[in-house]
């Protein structure tokens, strides 16, 4: 017999300060005395916007003002399966408070919480939380070029960088240059000295994989790796991060259980002379089936931010305006 599939509007009320809202289940509801993020089925005729705004006034008696789309996942319960679109709410009017008898926390979501158990399809929007919303691509060109990109990485780190994928495809001396491990290597420490966490991506040698944070498949290496074809294995215990440009590689990061993947390219950008973006309306068909955090890239900034998480991003990335 076919479970029953039911879809959910929830949310990621989040303060100024990071902290996020959870709620215990009541005593009356199934998986009672479990924590959750609040919100709940969407009905008929509603955008998931419009059923977020409606269950947390009925849960929580406030007005969402400011909300917008994050990532879709669908987790299989005994009973039911359940499609939850998670979304960010960094606005409201008015103090949530129980409406149903519920218990409220404020939690900070990058410390162990103090709260317990949580619902199943809970735990990943919270680890995912956990991921900086601007991840910088490094952009060195040569050996001459490394004390100048190295200030340039200190500026962006003091400026609050704490993703950053250390990637050289076009190297001049080569992938077995010394040079090229020596420069990873200094960016590696140059993160760390900021509390930073520092990819590898796979065009490099995987030698270099485990002294890295983590690893970003390109999506040759992805696709491969995912239909079992011989490609790099990531053997880190870190990050992994996958390139992605259409619904396929997507597909094979979700495949491969990736922590994110980026998206592009978005805008036009002179690193693709001559080829169009894919434009916002697409960025947000293909994130909005992607089951896990997506960056956008391609033409980003500061400027691009909030038109991004309109679309369903979790960030930006991108190579010399996140440097500037």
């Amino acid at each position: 017999m076919s479970k029953p599939f039911i879809d959910v509007a929830a949310g990621l009320i989040l303060r100024a300060d990071g902290a996020l809202l959870l709620a215990e289940r009541p005593a009356d509801k199934p998986w009672s005395g479990w924590w959750e993020l609040p919100g709940g089925k969407i009905e008929a005729g509603e955008s998931v916007l419009q059923a977020l705004a409606r269950e947390l006034k009925e849960e929580l008696d406030i007005e969402v003002t400011e909300a917008t789309p994050w990532v879709t996942y669908t987790h299989e319960y005994p009973k039911n399966i359940v499609r939850l679109a998670f979304c960010r709410v960094t606005g409201w009017t008015g103090e949530p408070r129980g409406i149903e008898g519920q218990r409220l926390e404020w939690v900070d979501p990058q410390q162990t919480l103090a709260v317990g158990p949580l619902l199943p399809a809970t735990e990943p929007p919270l680890r995912w939380l956990r991921l900086p919303d601007r991840y910088l691509l490094t952009s060195i060109g040569g050996a001459a070029g490394l004390a100048v990109f190295l200030d340039k990485l200190t500026r962006a780190l003091e400026g609050g960088i704490r993703l950053v994928q250390f990637r050289e495809p076009d190297w001049p001396a080569g992938q077995t240059d010394p040079d090229l491990h020596a420069a990873f290597q200094q960016v590696l420490r140059r993160c760390h000295e900021f509390g930073a966490r520092c990819l590898v991506n796979s065009c490099h040698p995987q030698s270099w994989w485990a002294q890295a944070d983590g690893v970003h498949l390109r999506a040759v290496d992805a696709r491969a790796r995912a239909a079992g074809l011989p490609a790099p294995a990531p053997a880190h215990a870190g990050l992994l991060g996958v390139s992605a440009h259409d619904a396929e590689d997507l597909l094979a990061a979700r495949a491969l259980n990736a922590d994110f993947a980026v998206l592009g390219h978005v805008l036009d950008t002179p690193s693709h002379p001559g080829r169009p973006g894919m434009g916002w309306e697409r960025y947000a068909a293909l994130a909005g089936q992607a089951s896990l955090p997506v960056f956008a890239i391609g033409g980003q900034s500061a400027a691009t931010v909030k038109t991004a998480r309109r679309h369903g991003a979790h960030g930006i990335a991108g190579i010399r305006r996140l440097l500037d």
